[in-house]
């Protein structure tokens, strides 16, 4: 079982910055793809952004040039450095690790963008 605890969310202005962090607890953290995802209220869990064990990063088109994912393998741990937010990114974010065989999720970090 891999335990996923995300940190970071909060409240942000519109065109502010956030970075969130999501760190596993797996002695092989460095062969899971790792993704962030989001839900608001009332939608669909939806992709934001993804990536491989080797570095390979995937992103929602409606997040593409302001988000940007990244991992440290050395610390177990993705991030998702959000930008120029606007008031649709309000969400919560879940973490995933994910391998052929096994997913796990996160409890999910609250994001409002607001004035």
């Amino acid at each position: 079982q891999v335990q996923l605890v995300e940190s970071g969310g909060g409240l942000v202005q519109p065109g502010g910055s956030l970075r969130l962090s999501c760190a596993a607890s797996t002695s092989i953290f460095s062969t899971y793809v790792m993704g962030w995802y989001r839900q608001a209220p009332g939608n669909q869990r939806e992709l934001v952004a993804t990536i491989s064990s080797g570095g390979t990063t995937n992103y929602a088109d409606s997040v593409k040039g302001r988000f940007t994912i990244s991992r440290d393998n050395a610390k177990n741990t993705v991030y998702l450095q959000m930008n120029s937010l606007k008031p649709e990114d309000t969400a919560v974010y879940l973490c995933r690790a994910s391998t052929l065989l096994n997913t796990y999720w996160g409890q999910g970090t609250q994001v409002t963008v607001s004035s």
